[in-house]
């Protein structure tokens, strides 16, 4: 399981939870938190001058295993465990590219903001407390 998927469980746990109100609200946003998502990843290539991409590693390591014995006691061997894990890499981009996304995410951001205000409208009145 990674970091992100760490996180996220508990948010989608906590949001399970709310009222069919909340919960129509929350669905009506998701959209544009998934743009603005985008767009701190775009300022950051912008700002850095190249992207990051995950990339997972594995690695052999080689330690100390344990055993239990019918007789009780604890038998000790060496052994191999595979470790995994994600590291971010620099990747180059064009600036001048990122910039024109960025400027596509914003205008396609201000329509999401509209979507989700009228689908929150929708939301009050379909679910009023």
């Amino acid at each position: 399981m990674t970091y992100k998927t760490l996180f996220l469980v508990p948010l989608i746990a906590l949001a399970a939870c709310g009222t069919p109100r909340e919960q129509c609200i929350n669905n009506a946003n998701r959209p544009v938190a998934a743009i603005d998502r985008q767009i701190a990843v775009a300022r950051g290539n912008i700002q850095r001058g190249y992207a990051l991409a995950e990339v997972e590693d594995v690695r052999i390591v080689r330690t100390v295993c344990e055993r239990d014995n019918p007789d009780g006691t604890v038998s000790r061997y060496p052994c191999s465990e595979t470790e995994r894990f994600t590291r971010e890499v620099p990747v180059s981009i064009s600036v001048a590219e990122e910039r024109v996304k960025l400027a596509e995410l914003q205008e396609r951001r201000a329509a999401a903001v509209r979507n989700a205000q009228a689908a929150a409208q929708q939301c009050i009145a379909t679910h009023p407390e």
